[in-house]
C-alpha cells in the first residue's frame, strides 16, 4: 500500500471528492482515506489504483504518491523535504522539474517559486547526477499548499481537460441546446459505478452525451427517447466518437421495453427546449422510477440530473430506492441541478 493524493477540479465542491470514491469502489480498489482537503483526497491504497482514476475521471486534475505532509510553515517543508531520499526517486540522469500548486488563497505567506527553487535544490543535493528541466522532465515533483497543509510528492498522473472540450455539445455532429456537457456526463455516469462491460441506460439519451461518456469507459450502452429525430441524431453522435451500442430505440421511458440493466444515468427533460408530452417533469420522473424499479437488481444505482425545486430525493425513497448522496449545481438564475444518486433497495 501507498499513500497516495489527488488534486480535484474547483469547480463544484463536493462532486469531485464522490466521483474519485465511486471510480475507486467501482474498479475495486481496497483503499483507506487520511485526510480531505480544499480539492485533495489523500489515501492510502495500492499505486495501480491511479490507472483506474486516470481512465475513468472527469473531476480529477492530478494523482501523485505522497512523499510527505505537513503544515504549510516553510521551516516544516524544508524539514520534511530534507528527511526524504531523493536519490532513490531522481534517478542517474533523469530530469526533473519541480512545481507548487496554491489552492485557492490558503498560506499566501508561502511564495510557491521559492518552495520550487529550494525544493529543487534539496532534491539535486541528495540526486547530484539529476539534471532540472522546465519544460520537458522525465519526472515532476508535485505540491499542494492547501487548508494550511502542504503536501508533496512525485506525479504519477495528469487528467486531459481538452478531451472532455473535444466533447463539448456544440461540437458534436448532432447538437440541441438541452445537450449535457460531457464532464458532468462522465461524472454522473462514474457516480453510479459501473464496471467494464455493464449496461448502462438512458431512458431520455437526446443527443447521447451520458452514454458517450460510458462507453468511452468500456460499458455497454442502450438508449431510449421518445423522439425519433433525438435517436437519429444519437445514432450520428455515436458513429462519430465510434462507440457501438447494444440499441437506440424510439421508447417513452415511461413504459420500458427492457428487462434489466445494470446503471441508470439520465437527464429527464425540462425547461423551454425540452419535451414533455403534456406532462410535468415531476410526473415523467416518478413514473420512469417506478418502471426502473422493475429492471435494476439490488444495490444497483441510478444518478438523475432535475431542477432543485423537484427535491427528487424525495421521490426516489417512494419507488423503492435508497437515497444515497445528492449534489447541487448552478446553471443559471432559474435553474439549479439536483444530481441525485440511489440505490435499488
Amino acid at each position: 500500500m501507498a499513500k497516495l493524493f489527488f488534486l480535484l477540479s474547483g469547480e463544484h465542491p463536493t462532486l469531485p471528492f464522490s466521483e474519485l470514491k465511486a471510480i475507486l469502489e467501482a474498479e475495486g480498489c481496497t483503499f483507506r482515506q487520511l485526510d480531505k482537503l480544499d480539492q485533495v483526497l489523500r489515501i492510502e491504497a495500492k499505486a495501480k489504483a491511479i490507472n483506474s482514476v486516470k481512465k475513468r475521471a472527469a473531476m480529477t486534475k492530478i494523482c501523485s504518491l505522497e512523499l510527505f505532509h505537513c503544515n504549510a510553515e516553510f521551516s516544516e517543508i524544508m524539514k520534511a523535504a530534507n528527511e526524504i531520499p531523493f536519490g532513490k526517486l531522481a534517478l542517474k540522469g533523469e530530469s526533473f522539474v519541480v512545481r507548487v500548486k496554491r489552492v485557492k488563497r490558503y498560506s499566501e505567506r508561502l511564495d510557491t517559486m521559492l518552495l520550487e527553487r529550494k525544493l529543487g535544490e534539496i532534491i539535486l543535493k541528495e540526486a547530484s547526477e539529476a539534471r532540472v528541466n522546465l519544460e520537458t522532465p522525465q519526472k515532476t515533483f508535485f505540491g499542494v499548499i492547501t487548508d494550511g497543509k502542504f503536501v508533496f510528492g512525485l506525479k504519477l498522473a495528469e487528467t486531459v481537460p481538452s478531451e472532455f472540450v473535444r466533447r463539448s455539445p456544440s461540437r458534436k455532429p448532432f447538437f440541441h441546446p438541452s445537450a449535457m456537457t460531457a464532464k458532468l456526463a462522465r461524472c454522473m455516469v462514474n457516480l453510479t459505478k459501473p464496471k467494464a462491460g455493464d449496461l448502462v441506460l438512458d431512458p431520455f439519451c437526446g443527443t447521447g452525451s451520458i452514454l458517450i461518456e460510458a462507453g468511452l469507459i468500456g460499458c455497454r450502452v442502450m438508449g431510449l427517447d421518445v423522439k425519433r429525430r433525438m435517436i437519429h441524431g444519437s445514432l450520428r453522435n455515436f458513429k462519430f466518437y465510434k462507440i457501438t451500442t447494444e440499441g437506440l430505440v424510439v421508447a417513452d421511458a415511461r413504459a420500458l421495453p427492457i428487462q434489466t440493466v445494470e446503471c441508470v444515468v439520465t437527464d429527464p427533460p425540462y425547461g423551454r427546449s425540452a419535451t414533455t408530452l403534456g406532462s410535468t417533469t415531476r410526473e415523467i420522473v416518478e413514473r420512469t422510477l417506478d418502471e426502473l424499479a422493475e429492471v435494476l437488481g439490488e444495490g444497483r444505482r441510478v444518478c438523475l440530473a432535475t431542477p432543485k425545486t423537484m427535491k427528487v430525493s424525495e421521490i426516489g425513497e417512494k419507488y423503492g430506492f435508497r437515497h444515497i448522496e445528492s449534489h447541487f449545481v448552478y446553471i443559471h438564475r432559474s435553474l439549479t441541478r439536483e444530481i441525485a444518486v440511489f440505490e435499488r433497495k
